[in-house]
């Protein structure tokens, strides 16, 4: 499929009411968006870009339009989206426009269904499959800033004209291999709504090692995560912002009885500590008063897993993965190998193709 050589900006509830007549009958659709959120919690739609034969189209989130169109577009057109690395696309969709795309491929799921690195770019991929270089100037830039400059807009536009030409191959290749399934079934996981809705509870999940903390401590660093992910998602700021990883671990372990203790605290900022001191503390005496702890030990697990079976399991999915020829996390990752081992069979390698694959050698082997 030919790629459109010109965009065009809509940044007006007429410019993009023709935006589903435009689509209607094309398959696929090529697609992409530009976002901010480097001083907020969820992500600042600023750009969706949209391509197919011969039409490009720049949709400006930012102007005064009524989404509709786009809305219709992306979820009654019958043709497949085709994004790279769709997953923060999702979120920023689903978190502005309270809408996902009805079908979705995603050419960095299937690159690595090929043997290419898990978290290849669209950059690479296209250098590596078409040998073209693309233009990395506007890839950190401020796309909520107007006017958009001629730079940005070829920028964008760059994002969605090659991806037919990436699809064409790794279409092919995917049949050839009789992994196209495979590729399907992974990108129709991102369109599951809830992937993308913070649930603060389980916001403690985000930080390294608390599951094997001692159940004191794990109690604060929970109510410490949740109390963060909340205060983040009210004031829409980075949740790092509120409470950076390495203080609130520390608190957790400290466990400071006031704020003057709290100060003291490694890493906290005085503004921090001063602000929002008589909260944290709270938030810690509620932990320390057992709310929930007798659940909370009943699921802890040893400090330590089981290496040996841990390494036993990982060994089998790095023999299907260099079988397979494909990175061994695509498979199963460390985690889930061991929530096998822990007896929680809802992982994503015993369900679909992973399943037949390797799920079942590793139930074999528990």
């Amino acid at each position: 499929m030919p790629s459109p050589t010109s965009h065009t900006l809509l940044d007006s509830d007429a410019s993009i009411a023709r935006l589903p007549e435009l689509f209607r009958d094309a398959d696929p659709i090529a697609a992409d968006t530009e976002f901010n959120r480097t001083n907020t919690y969820r992500p600042e739609l600023c750009l969706v870009q949209l391509a197919t034969d011969g039409e490009l189209a720049l949709v400006d989130m930012l102007a005064a339009i009524e989404p509709t169109p786009l809305l219709e577009l992306l979820t009654q057109t019958p043709g497949v989206k085709l994004f790279h690395a769709a997953s923060q696309d999702m979120e920023a969709l689903q978190l502005n426009l309270g809408v996902l795309p009805n079908r979705v491929f995603d050419t960095q799921i299937a690159a690595g269904l090929l043997g290419y690195p898990a978290q290849i770019g669209y950059a690479t991929l296209s250098a590596e499959i078409l040998g073209v270089q693309l233009d990395k100037a506007a890839t950190r830039t401020d796309w909520s800033r107007r006017p958009l400059s001629a730079s940005q807009l070829h920028y964008a536009a760059e994002d969605v004209t090659h991806l037919f030409a990436l699809y064409a191959d790794l279409r092919d290749r995917l049949v050839a291999a009789g992994r196209y399934a495979w590729a399907e079934e992974d990108s129709a996981r991102l369109l599951n709504p809830a992937r993308y809705q913070a649930d603060p509870e389980n916001a403690w999940q985000r930080l390294g090692g608390v599951a094997y903390l001692p159940v004191d401590v794990q109690a604060r660093a929970r109510a410490l995560a949740a109390w963060r992910e909340r205060r983040a998602m009210r004031i829409n700021r980075p949740r790092q912002w509120v409470l950076q990883d390495k203080a609130l671990m520390n608190i957790a372990h400290a466990d400071p009885a006031d704020t003057a203790m709290l100060t003291a605290t490694e890493g906290l900022p005085p503004a921090i500590a001063r602000r929002q001191g008589e909260r944290i503390i709270a938030v810690l005496r509620d932990a320390n008063a057992g709310a929930g702890r007798q659940d909370l030990e009943q699921r802890c697990r040893p400090a330590t897993p089981d290496r040996a079976a841990v390494k036993r399991l990982a060994q089998l999915v790095t023999e299907t993965a260099t079988a397979l020829d494909v990175a061994p996390e695509l498979l199963a990752t460390r985690r889930e190998i061991t929530g096998l081992l822990r007896g929680d069979l809802d992982q994503r390698v015993m369900s679909g193709w992973r399943r037949d694959v390797l799920g079942e050698t590793l139930l074999a082997a528990l």
